[in-house]
């Protein structure tokens, strides 16, 4: 099948991406060939493009998720077939008209569901329910705060954990990202560039401070993020779009309160099939049920790419922003 992807030769900013033609053979056994129509837009894409983590090989095709009709299926698969509608996260890959994809990864899509909405909500999705629901599962009481509360993630953290009756308190950089974190259910808001939001979370929490803190953000939060945990709090990174936490002396945590650090991935959350199709399955009856919102905030063609990734490095975006092939 001919189609076209953006590929990136050489490790850079977002000028290294190119738009090409490539020839797709026909799936293998356990595989399916998608024709995408939606492609989420991630900071981990970034990541990858500039060589912060490393591709497998040169050149590649960036991008973890997608959404969009199953065209064929290869030889033992029968989980789905062909004008089947399918959201996927898998490896590198996602930025192209079409790919082969291991069928185990396919997720159906609910009627209720868009590509667009699917193609943003799975990766983001997915990490929010790992981390909510399984690194540290968010009980009815707990106060927790979501640094980038107005991010793709950060959204559906605002909402998830608004269901499970936290009370959450989120990190944002503008009025209109607060307006967009308070409709997702925050019921405090910091803007962290004006204010010390150490100091805020424990004028809120009455100097309790919180149970758990979500930060896809890194190196500016941190260890800010530690003075604002109650004792035996965790302290959970899930990204650094600021830059990767410096290493650190393990004794802070013991005098801060015997408070936990972690530093999980979707990967391994994702890693077994039967795991990843039950997360997948939870996450898409809240979307299809309305009980949680996907907010795409913007839509490019893939032709745009270069133009999205400075946008998203520039923290010019907001809520998911989809690529569109």
């Amino acid at each position: 099948m001919e189609t076209k992807a953006i590929r990136v030769h050489a490790t850079g900013g977002p000028e290294v991406m190119t738009l090409e033609a490539i020839t797709l053979p026909e799936p293998g056994p356990g595989e399916a060939l998608v024709r995408i129509h939606a492609i989420g837009v991630n900071y981990i894409d970034t990541y990858f493009r500039a060589g912060a983590y490393k591709a497998p090989s040169l050149p590649f095709i960036p991008g973890n998720e997608a959404a969009g009709e199953v065209v064929a299926v290869g030889a033992g698969v029968s989980s789905v077939k062909a004008g089947d509608r399918v959201a996927f996260v898998a490896a590198l890959g996602c930025y192209a008209g079409a790919r082969i994809v291991p069928a185990e990864r396919l997720i159906a899509l609910p009627d209720a569901v868009g590509y667009e909405q699917a193609a943003a909500m799975m990766l983001k999705g997915l990490t929010a329910q790992y981390l909510l629901r399984q690194t540290y599962r968010v009980q009815a009481g707990d106060t927790i705060l979501v640094h980038a509360a107005a991010g793709g993630v950060g959204l559906i953290l605002c909402q998830w954990a608004k269901l499970l009756g936290a009370t959450v308190i989120g990190t944002v950089g503008s009025a209109e990202k607060r307006d967009l974190a308070q409709r997702a259910g925050a019921d405090h808001l910091i803007f962290y560039r004006d204010e010390d939001f150490a100091a805020r979370v424990r004028e809120i929490t009455g100097g309790k401070g919180c149970a758990v803190v979500y930060d896809g953000v890194g190196k500016t939060t941190f260890p800010g993020s530690l003075d604002c945990l109650a004792p035996l709090g965790m302290f959970v990174s899930f990204g650094s779009s600021s830059g990767k936490i410096d290493s650190f002396d393990l004794n802070v945590l013991s005098a801060k309160g015997s408070l936990f650090v972690t530093r999980p991935t979707l990967n391994t959350y994702t890693a077994d099939p039967q795991t990843y199709a039950a997360m997948a399955q939870e996450l898409g009856g809240l979307v299809g049920d309305g009980k949680i919102a996907i907010t795409v905030s913007a839509t490019a063609p893939l032709e745009e790419a270069v133009v999205v990734h400075r946008s998203l490095e520039a923290r010019q975006t907001t809520g998911s922003v989809v690529l569109t092939a």
